[in-house]
């Protein structure tokens, strides 16, 4: 299986660009929760040290195991030169739609980081499709699989939302959230059969059809 690797970060790093960010969302297609992004910038001058043999583990967040995430995403932290973490609520994921939402997210998250920037060498890598409203970017269909940017971006926002959806999964025990994540889980199908849904349920996603039909 193909990994992620710098060749997008140093074709923009040999032109002069200054601060290539990765961004990717975690979260799109699930039932409940928020839908949670992260950016990541790292340095411009990168060699596989001791320091940073952690680069080498970096994949897609999917293909990683939950403790491998866990303790990639704190070292990712620690030696990306920025990087920042947002979400859109379900409020307004029912309101505007996922695809909107999907697309505010990640402008949020290029906002926050260009804030902390303040330079105009800058250039944005998103995995999926275009953004509307951004500068300087470039989308790239599975670009977690090729960008370790972008790739880092998503360990980044998955142990986030992860730990989010833990937490409401205390408060909503029935849905086994920490476990499914808010996920269309066969298991989370079955307490929408018997629980209905919740506050933190994406209505705009016409989950009433789980609760009529039989699993």
């Amino acid at each position: 299986m193909r990994k992620p690797s710098f060749k997008e970060e140093r074709k923009l790093w040999k032109d002069g660009i200054e601060y290539v960010l990765g961004i990717d969302e975690v979260g799109r297609g699930a039932f409940a929760g928020p839908i949670v992004a992260a950016g990541v910038v790292f340095p411009k001058i990168l060699r596989i040290t001791r320091k940073l043999s952690f680069l080498k583990q970096i994949n897609d967040s999917k293909q990683l195991k939950a403790p491998i995430r866990r303790k990639l995403s704190k070292k990712i932290q620690k030696h990306s030169v920025f990087y920042a973490v947002e979400e859109v609520d379900i409020k307004t994921i029912n309101k505007l739609g996922i695809g909107r939402a999907n697309q505010m997210v990640i402008r949020k998250v290029a906002k926050n980081i260009l804030s902390q920037i303040k330079d105009e060498s800058y250039f944005l890598l998103c995995d999926g499709l275009p953004v509307r409203g951004l500068k300087n970017h470039l989308s790239i269909i599975d670009g977690d699989c090729k960008s370790l940017s972008i790739a880092a971006a998503s360990i980044v926002a998955k142990v986030y939302r992860d730990n989010l959806m833990r937490r409401l999964g205390k408060i909503h025990p029935q849905y086994k959230l920490s476990r499914n994540k808010g996920y269309g889980t066969k298991k989370h199908r079955e307490a929408l059969k018997l629980y209905g849904l919740s506050e933190i349920h994406r209505r705009s996603f016409d989950l009433n059809k789980f609760l009529s039909q039989s699993i």
